[in-house]
């Protein structure tokens, strides 16, 4: 078994130990021993990114919001895919997050968090969704379907019809909200479509070679 570095580490508002470490060239986000993501792992991961955004590719002045930092994957791809004059809101719950993709020892996020379009919000995404003052042409989301602890209240409530009401109404008519999913889930799915949405699904995969299985996106166009 090749040898884990433990590189950064931090207490998270539920109590959860959260680190950062490196392996073999790979770097990786655990909570509590449980791996929630890795730079192995990306390519659903920016899936979410190119399917919120690539319809507002050339819309002039886009304004989107992604749920959680994360290793930097979804916010790399959505400023790769919107113009210049676009706006990327990124909430993460966890300022240290943001510190270490900062860090340019770190092959992360450094680049994309110091483009001028992107603005990171501390918070719940839950509270920086109703206080932003913009409304938004695309949301992306983790629905995390209970794999880890990071989910809090106010996140898992985007999930139940009244949250995703508070989702419709931060999008701009016909704007989309995509939710990451570990794997299918026909319930948020049908909870979308009787909240305002017609909803599709998209089965990605975790890894560029083909390998380590499937993730799920579900997406939710808002009817005007």
């Amino acid at each position: 078994m090749k040898p884990t570095t433990p590189l950064e580490q931090v207490t998270t508002p539920d109590g959860s130990s959260m680190t950062l470490v490196e392996r073999d060239g790979e770097y990786v986000i655990r909570v509590n021993g449980r791996e929630l993501m890795s730079t192995r792992h990306s390519l659903s991961e920016e899936q979410l990114g190119v399917v919120a955004c690539r319809e507002r590719a050339h819309r002039q002045g886009a304004c989107v919001l992604i749920g959680g930092l994360g290793l930097g994957f979804t916010l790399r791809a959505a400023l790769a895919t919107l113009a210049r004059d676009a706006r990327v809101v990124v909430a993460e719950l966890v300022p240290e997050v943001v510190d270490w993709n900062r860090n340019r020892a770190y092959p992360l996020a450094a680049a994309e968090l110091a483009d001028p379009r992107t603005n990171v919000m501390i918070g719940d995404v839950a509270d920086v969704m109703v206080q932003s003052e913009h409304s938004f042409d695309a949301i992306m989301l983790d629905a995390d379907n209970q794999t880890t602890s990071m989910n809090t209240a106010g996140n898992t409530s985007l999930y139940h019809p009244g949250g995703i009401a508070k989702v419709w109404r931060k999008l701009k008519p016909g704007g989309t909200v995509v939710y990451w999913s570990a794997g299918a889930d026909p319930l948020l799915a049908k909870r979308l479509s009787a909240g305002g949405f017609d909803v599709e699904v998209h089965r990605v995969r975790k890894h560029p070679t083909g390998g380590g299985g499937h993730h799920a996106l579900i997406v939710g166009h808002r009817r005007t």
